[in-house]
């Protein structure tokens, strides 16, 4: 349901997916009519007319999430000794820079297997201990734990799918790879990198111009209004905890409300046309598709478009805290494209063209980020080939992406 430019989410519950994959027979004809009709508006919300994701609520381990997200700030604030000690101590990396004072996100990342998400069992009770006392102690075990339980959710989603789809590519397709990758993200507060610099500028002594910062933070380069600029995910699925907000201030922090209202990440819904802010539910679990699972499903399925928009300059305390994983094929998954209809290559067949009833100055600012989308995201035709390998797919997006000479190459 879409309200002012804010789409509210399709809410699949946890209880229903489960039903959907029971092999056990409905007792009721009402039930089976209330399941094949929950099954129609998954594949609406994923499929080529929705909006390419879609929410689910009521997951038992969803309560790690409110655990594990303020770490994500309490890690990107740590020194960078101190950070890379717990990290080592966890066994995660990261996958950005963390020596650049200005980023404006923050990642941490941990490969996983599926293999371990049968041994550790989903939904088993340890997956829904509470996190001790202690800021890091069970730091590696929360981001396992709940990347295990997200794992589930993707392979469940995609045995959904591949029953309406016909066949079992996209499920057998996340087995083959056997890894998924786990992020845990803090977006940046324009506070929060004031505090860096001055922690910087007091071991080196010298002195940090914090207001050309915020300059840079907030400019007129066409960026300034986004954490993360526009692409599509490449994977099958991308799984995502609903964000928490932080409000800060130096070392204090508190969990906050989102002042709009939602998510901050914001998509180009194909049937309406338009750009839109995404809302879910606290402790929900958003699911978006990806490239891969669009190609594979011969369009079926439709790959998301978005972005994470940054709060207006004044809420300038203001940060973002979620969990990602990302999955995949195997990286020796070849792609076929002898069934994919030829107008989804085309900026995932979406068009951008302006709708009619828009106000000729809604009409002019759209047809500007039609443009500027168009310009900074580089089409599927240009970085898939018939036959290509998935691992040839990414090396290709990675590089005209975020290349030498890729579309946000200095974005």
């Amino acid at each position: 349901m879409e309200e002012n430019g804010i789409l509210d989410l399709y809410h699949l519950q946890y209880a229903d997916l489960m039903a959907l994959l029971s092999h056990q027979t409905p007792t009721s004809n009402d039930e089976i009519q209330r399941l094949d009709s929950i099954s129609i508006s998954i594949m609406q919300s994923l499929g080529r007319n929705g909006p390419g994701l879609l929410s689910i609520t009521g997951v038992p381990a969803a309560q790690t999430s409110q655990t594990l997200l303020p770490l994500a700030r309490k890690l990107a604030l740590l020194s960078i000794d101190d950070r890379k000690r717990i990290l080592k101590d966890h066994n995660l990396g990261s996958d950005v820079s963390l020596k650049n004072l200005n980023r404006t996100v923050s990642s941490f990342a941990m490969q996983m297997k599926y293999e371990d998400e049968f041994k550790f069992g989903f939904g088993d009770s340890a997956m829904d201990k509470e996190v001790e006392s202690g800021e890091f102690k069970d730091l590696g075990f929360a981001f396992r734990g709940l990347g295990l339980c997200m794992m589930e959710l993707g392979l469940s989603l995609a045995r959904v799918c591949d029953k309406q789809i016909g066949g079992c590519e996209l499920e057998q397709s996340l087995l083959q790879s056997g890894t998924a990758k786990g992020r845990l993200i803090h977006y940046h507060s324009v506070a929060d990198n004031a505090a860096i610099n001055e922690a910087e500028n007091r071991k080196r002594r010298s002195r940090v111009d914090l207001g050309e910062n915020r300059k840079s933070d907030y400019g007129d380069d066409g960026n300034s209004k986004l954490w993360q600029q526009w692409h599509y995910d490449y994977g099958i699925f991308t799984i995502l905890t609903a964000p928490m907000f932080m409000s800060s201030n130096g070392s204090d922090e508190q969990e906050c409300d989102s002042p709009s209202g939602h998510t901050h990440l914001q998509v180009f819904h194909p049937e309406l046309n338009r750009v839109v802010m995404v809302k879910a539910p606290r402790g929900s679990f958003i699911v978006q598709v990806g490239e891969s699972a669009d190609v594979l499903s011969r369009g079926r399925l439709r790959a998301t478009l978005h972005s994470v928009s940054r709060p207006p300059a004044e809420m300038e305390k203001l940060s973002r805290e979620t969990f990602v994983m990302f999955l995949q094929p195997a990286w020796s998954k070849t792609f076929s494209l002898a069934n994919y209809p030829d107008e989804q290559s085309r900026l995932g067949g979406q068009g951008l063209e302006l709708c009619g009833e828009e106000s000729c100055s809604a009409r002019r600012e759209a047809s500007g980020l039609a443009r500027k989308i168009e310009g900074i995201v580089p089409p599927l035709s240009s970085r898939l080939r018939d036959g290509m390998t998935f691992v040839e797919f990414a090396k290709e997006t990675t590089k005209q992406y975020y290349g030498g000479k890729g579309l946000q190459a200095n974005r």
